[in-house]
């Protein structure tokens, strides 16, 4: 892979559809509507990343400010295409983003895992370890809260960060 093909962005509206279609072609991610992508992509710009290469959308990490925490960056899906799987790119994406200025004030990160996601499991945990930060979780969302059909959501809190 030639990493001068790689552009890291904020997204744009034009993104919205790419974007959906990456999340398509990345179980087990929940897929939403390509609307809400078009809502990230323009609303939620400044607290989410995209990455292209070979001008295509490969990579996406989005989240938002948390309404009743203002120290607190929600991080809702991190989605890696297969052509850059493996090579550390989401736990990058998702680094790169807490630099941002939008997320300047942000003390923690939240998120939620399902208990069978490895992969997600692994990527927080490691996030926590090298930003030499705590890991709590607890269960935000039950199987039966959601429908019965889906298992258990898991807040994973990282953070407080320490003081540079």
């Amino acid at each position: 892979m030639d990493a001068s093909q790689l552009v890291v962005r904020h997204p744009i509206a034009d993104d919205g559809y790419a974007i959906y279609q990456l999340i398509q072609r990345c179980p087990p991610l929940d897929l939403n509507s390509a609307y809400l992508y078009l809502l990230q992509s323009t609303h939620f710009a400044p607290t989410c990343l995209l990455v292209e290469y070979e001008g295509q959308v490969e990579g996406f990490v989005s989240g938002y400010l948390h309404p009743q925490q203002a120290d607190t960056f929600f991080l809702w899906q991190v989605a890696i295409g297969e052509k850059l799987r493996g090579q550390g790119y989401a736990r990058r994406l998702i680094e790169q983003l807490l630099q941002r200025p939008a997320l300047a004030k942000t003390r923690f990160l939240e998120t939620t895992i399902t208990p069978d996601n490895t992969a997600s499991w692994a990527l927080f945990r490691a996030l926590a370890r090298e930003q030499g930060a705590p890991l709590t979780e607890s269960v935000m969302f039950s199987q039966q809260q959601l429908g019965g059909e889906h298992l258990a959501e898991h807040l994973v809190r990282i953070g407080p960060w320490p003081e540079s």
